[in-house]
């Protein structure tokens, strides 16, 4: 038999995921478990060995095999808690160690869609703060979701590279986003020497904002920082040096004991490479200026490069930007900076980070950037029942 599951399927800025309430979950998937993670696997459709989620909600990429579960938040501070989860494709897992900052973009207007925010601060019309406690990460984030007529509004005229239609502009505050060791940079140093045996030694900078993330220049991986998806996740080699590198990076930055635990930790940490400005072909087609942008970056995602850019990785690239020191802020042009336009595969993206040193301790308030959301579908999701009893 089958149990039919309320659901809703929504994009978040370049990415997607089955969104639930907490509430609507079968109860043994209410806690963490076996089998919460078996019933959400099998709704996305994982773990499928020919790569495509035929049989679930998941299209078959890292930016589309995603889930969140939203519940209200008593804490009275905050109006919702928002838990992602980072299923994997081609195997049993689902990473709960990250945020997804694309998905951010839709929690605010999820909320209001289900009644989970008061009334009393939802305007008729202008903007509905909704203050979001993301549970992975520990951490604040305000999303500010336009109102007309007492519905939240989807479509509008900003343009998000990476995303077809135009929509409603939802601009993303994420406070004070460093993980929760409260350390920026977890060696204590904005660059470092990494030592990959049999590959090589990369000057790097390991920053845990937004989500911990290994920056690299381009040119040290042999790249231009142009790169396409086809360029890098079609070659077998690149890939596999590029997660050794990750791996090796996750134990310096002392989020494992042992490279081979890396392979259960596949969102977290990011690994990254910049390059200077360029002009370059987008995969949209259009051509980006080296007038028009900052720097030049391309993020890895679950062991591919990403079509666009986590949300969660571009508020690494702000704040390492705003620091000169970092990798980041030397690929920019080595200036105190407060904001950057960066390139990636589909197009631009603008981010802003207030940065400071205080007492020797690199400190983040705020990150900034703008995103949009939109619901695709509302409806029930269809789940065999022994995925949830497992």
């Amino acid at each position: 038999m089958q149990i039919p599951i309320k659901a809703t399927y929504m994009r978040g800025g370049t990415s997607k995921g089955v969104f639930f309430k907490l509430s609507d979950l079968p109860i043994p998937c209410q806690v963490a478990g076996s089998a919460r993670d078996n019933f959400l696997l099998r709704v996305v459709g994982s773990p499928d060995p020919y790569g495509k989620q035929i049989d679930g909600l998941g299209g078959g990429s890292s930016s589309t095999s995603k889930v969140a579960i939203i519940s209200p938040c008593t804490d009275g501070t905050h109006d919702v808690n928002y838990l992602f989860g980072q299923v994997a494709i081609d195997k049993a897992m689902i990473d709960w160690s990250g945020n997804c900052g694309n998905l951010t973009a839709a929690v605010g207007s999820f909320a209001i869609f289900n009644g989970l925010i008061n009334k009393d601060k939802i305007p008729q019309n202008g903007i509905c703060t909704v203050k979001i406690w993301q549970q992975n990460i520990g951490k604040t984030i305000i999303a500010h979701v336009p109102m007309v007529d007492g519905q939240v509004q989807e479509t509008g005229d900003f343009e998000l590279d990476g995303v077809t239609f135009p929509a409603s502009e939802i601009k993303i505050e994420f406070i004070d986003p460093v993980d929760d060791t409260g350390e920026m940079f977890p060696t204590g140093n904005l660059k470092d020497k990494l030592s990959v045996p049999d590959v090589g030694d990369f000057s790097v900078t390991m920053i845990n904002a937004g989500i911990p993330t290994i920056f690299l220049h381009a040119h040290e991986l042999g790249f231009t920082g142009t790169e396409s998806q086809k360029d890098i996740n079609d070659n077998g080699e690149i890939l596999a040096k590029l997660e050794k590198i990750r791996s090796f990076g996750a134990v310096k930055m002392g989020l494992i004991a042992d490279i081979a635990e890396a392979k259960a930790r596949q969102h977290t940490p990011k690994i990254a490479w910049v390059a200077s400005p360029t002009d370059y072909i987008a995969s949209s087609g259009k051509t980006i200026k080296t007038s028009k942008i900052d720097l030049l970056v391309r993020a890895m995602s679950m062991g591919q490069l990403h079509h666009a850019m986590m949300g969660t990785a571009s508020v690494a690239i702000a704040t390492a930007a705003t620091i000169v020191g970092t990798v980041v802020n030397e690929a920019a042009g080595g200036q105190a900076l407060t904001e950057v336009c960066f390139g990636h595969p589909s197009g631009t993206l603008l981010v802003g980070g207030q940065s400071k040193l205080v007492d020797g301790k690199w400190l983040v308030h705020k990150v900034t950037m703008s995103r949009s959301a939109r619901r695709l579908m509302t409806g029930e999701v269809w789940v065999p029942q022994l995925a949830q009893q497992t």
